[in-house]
């Protein structure tokens, strides 16, 4: 591992994050041009201790784990999440080589950021969540670890029935339907990809709801939907839910809204308290596990 030129590639992609960029305040007393390093450290869910014995060219050798969640926090792009791989001297992840689809889009993850206020995640094309704000996580869950498309929400829609929990069950025709015609246009627009292949052949043999439907050949991407979601503790939040593709269609930026003045908008404020409450613990939980990392 090259920590002197892994310490000196942090700190100048630090220098070139912008406060506004990652949703942060700028302040007047600011001393460094990007952002100071316990910034960098809490966008990663890393002790600031840390990620300063990183930059000081001290630290121990960082997890892929780590390394994603500062080229994540960095607005890193795909060459430049790679060389800080190879500065690190651990392999790429399998989900970064070739196309890079897994690594969020800087453009998308920025706009995540500002949607500080309202659930919001990004997706892939086959529905595996990459990132999520905190009130995504209220909402939906945490996204499953190991990532891959197995472990996609379209994948256990259909191979997990406790998936399922989170819409009534007599929604669940009509996602069911939507995430076909979904799969069946992703398919056709990657239609030498042995991913998609791999995941449909897959989803047909463990699921004849899916065979049946994947037969109908119906089409479309999904790019807004009204859903109603059951929460645990708020009950059923009927919510608006939008998509912002990216430009070559690997990844989406999702987001949930609901009127103003309506049941919605109020069980979202107080998703937002419940969302604040959990924060805490998620901190403290990112913190232990970077500490076991180093």
């Amino acid at each position: 591992m090259n920590l002197p030129e892994l310490a000196a590639f942090l700190k100048s992609r630090r220098d070139r994050v912008r406060p506004a960029d990652v949703g942060l305040p700028v302040g007047p007393r600011r001393r460094v041009p990007g952002l100071r390093r316990e910034e960098v450290a809490q966008l990663a869910g890393l002790s600031a201790d840390y990620y300063t014995e990183l930059e000081r060219g001290r630290g121990a050798q960082p997890s892929a784990q780590t390394l994603a969640a500062l080229a994540r926090a960095l607005r890193l792009g795909g060459d430049q999440r790679d060389h800080l791989f190879h500065l690190a001297d651990r392999p790429l992840p399998e989900s970064a080589r070739g196309t890079g689809a897994r690594h969020v889009q800087p453009a998308l993850l920025g706009l995540l950021d500002r949607l500080a206020t309202t659930p919001a995640q990004v997706i892939t094309d086959l529905h595996e969540t990459l990132v999520q704000n905190e009130l995504a996580a209220a909402l939906l869950g945490r996204a499953p670890e190991p990532r891959g498309p197995a472990t996609g929400f379209a994948y256990r829609w259909f191979t997990d029935p406790e998936s399922r929990a989170v819409y009534p069950p007599e929604d669940h025709p009509h996602h069911s339907r939507v995430f076909v015609a979904d799969l069946h246009a992703v398919a056709a627009r990657r239609s030498r990809d042995s991913e998609v292949a791999g995941m449909t052949a897959a989803l047909r043999q463990r699921s004849a709801e899916f065979a049946a439907l994947w037969d109908t050949h119906d089409v479309g991407l999904r790019r807004t939907d009204h859903k109603r979601i059951v929460h645990p503790t708020l009950g059923v939040i009927e919510l608006d839910c939008h998509s912002l593709f990216s430009e070559d269609g690997r990844q989406r930026l999702l987001w949930f809204t609901a009127p103003p003045g309506t049941e919605g908008a109020a069980q979202l404020e107080l998703l937002g308290v419940i969302g604040t409450q959990d924060m805490a613990a998620a901190a403290e939980h990112s913190s232990r596990t970077a500490d076991r990392n180093r």
